[in-house]
């Protein structure tokens, strides 16, 4: 249970996080500009967050499953996934500590494909949606590839983590685009509110992140090498 809510929770870190918000919210706000109506501007930015959601859930999908069907690649994660988390961990957690600094940038949309898309209707918001999802960041980086998907691969609901974690993901998107369809005028106070909370959250998973992975090192790869000595 704590690791489907670790999946959950991971999704709307990256949410939160500071490329992944702004692009998130800079979206929205482009697309209610595109419509009158509050409904609209609600189904708009549901299609939106609906295509994020998707994304993240196939592209983990697929890495789990392709690696879990490979016989070879099984059989090497079933014997080294122990050993392989730790440090895994520990790197994601230096990355979401701002102790190491990656510098990721994924590919961008000129204003004009934006606004292409944009004036497609229901279709182009989830499309955009899609596009923008594939655009990572290094901390969305760190969380989806550094952590959703080696903590999938070592658990027996794997399969369920994406599709979780998508869900994470557009939890925070979705109050965003309820509060402009309902007229909110505090959303730039809202902002940086959420802003503020994720710098602490993201150092404290963080953290989290280099203990257990520090546990995992110490368990299933100093200890294990101290007792074959010993024999």
């Amino acid at each position: 249970m704590l690791a489907l809510l670790s999946a959950i929770w991971l999704g709307i870190l990256t949410s939160i996080s500071p490329c992944p918000l702004a692009t998130n919210i800079a979206a929205i706000t482009f697309l209610s500009k595109k419509i009158i109506h509050p409904r609209a501007v609600l189904l708009s930015g549901i299609a939106y967050t609906v295509g994020r959601m998707i994304t993240y859930a196939l592209i983990g999908t697929l890495i789990v499953t392709s690696l879990i069907k490979i016989p070879v690649v099984a059989m090497f994660l079933q014997t080294y996934m122990n050993k392989l988390l730790g440090p895994v961990l520990v790197i994601a957690g230096l990355v979401l500590s701002n102790v190491i600094k990656i510098n990721l940038s994924g590919f961008t949309l000129s204003h004009h494909k934006q606004h292409s898309i944009a004036e497609s209707g229901l279709f182009g918001s989830g499309l955009l949606g899609i596009l923008f999802a594939l655009s990572f960041c290094p901390v969305s980086a760190a969380l989806f590839f550094g952590s959703l998907i080696p903590l999938a691969l070592n658990n027996k609901f794997g399969m369920v983590f994406p599709f979780l974690y998508g869900i994470g993901t557009g939890l925070p998107v979705m109050l965003f685009a309820l509060g402009i369809a309902l007229g909110m005028t505090s959303i730039s106070h809202w902002f940086n509110k959420v802003r503020m909370v994720e710098a602490y959250t993201r150092k404290i998973t963080g953290i989290l992140f280099i203990v257990i992975g520090g546990y995992f090192i110490w368990t299933h790869i100093i200890l294990e090498w101290i007792i074959q000595q010993g024999q």
